[in-house]
């Protein structure tokens, strides 16, 4: 099941467009003129084209039980982080595993930023709806078990093979692995050109 944060726009304000329930939208003035390209951002996916993917992807992973997706903004996420894991900062994507009896009927819970999604997807240079589906991918394998961070690279596998099963890009694991290994070998660069002087 996919649910929209109250607080998340779902649409992005275009100057020029129809304000819902009639009148146009005010003339945009320069100062606006120049925000446009921000506000002209790609449109949140259908939620019934999420909710497929999502089963797919469940299936894909041979998860059990019912998921739900939370697409929330940086402040909603910002809030669950801190009050579930005790880090008061935004992220990308959250899980919750439901454990317990009742983990045969529902798996567990997923939270996503929205806004986080849209600055990766464009950082990537993919669609929104590619980055949320690789955010749902990694948060549904967290509540299969699976943990990047203690796991010796086993999630990190499983990821890249359900990627590629499912035609996505570079997952998560992998870009903070190439981010890391970008800082290391700039780092190594800076050394060895300190070194020679």
């Amino acid at each position: 099941m996919i649910l929209l944060d109250p607080d998340l726009e779902t649409e992005p304000t275009v100057p020029g467009r129809r304000r819902a329930g009639g009148g146009a939208m005010p003339a945009a003035t320069s100062a606006s003129r120049t925000r446009v390209p921000e506000l002209r951002r790609e449109k949140l996916p259908g939620v019934a084209t999420l909710a497929r993917f999502l089963a797919e992807a469940r299936g894909a992973v041979r998860l059990r039980g019912t998921v739900s997706v939370l697409l929330t903004t940086d402040a909603g996420i910002r809030r669950l982080n801190r009050q579930f894991r005790g880090v008061n900062k935004a992220t990308d994507v959250l899980s919750f595993p439901a454990g317990g009896p009742a983990a045969d009927e529902v798996a567990g819970d997923l939270a996503i930023s929205v806004p986080t999604a849209r600055r990766q997807a464009t950082a990537c240079g993919h669609s929104l709806g590619t980055e949320l589906k690789v955010l749902m991918l990694h948060g549904l394998l967290h509540l299969a078990g699976y943990d990047h961070e203690t796991d010796g690279g086993e999630m990190a596998r499983r990821e890249r093979l359900l990627r590629g099963r499912l035609g996505f890009p570079q997952g998560l694991i992998e870009r903070a692995g190439s981010k890391e290994a970008s800082e290391a070998d700039k780092m190594k660069v800076r050394r060895s050109a300190g070194a020679a002087r």
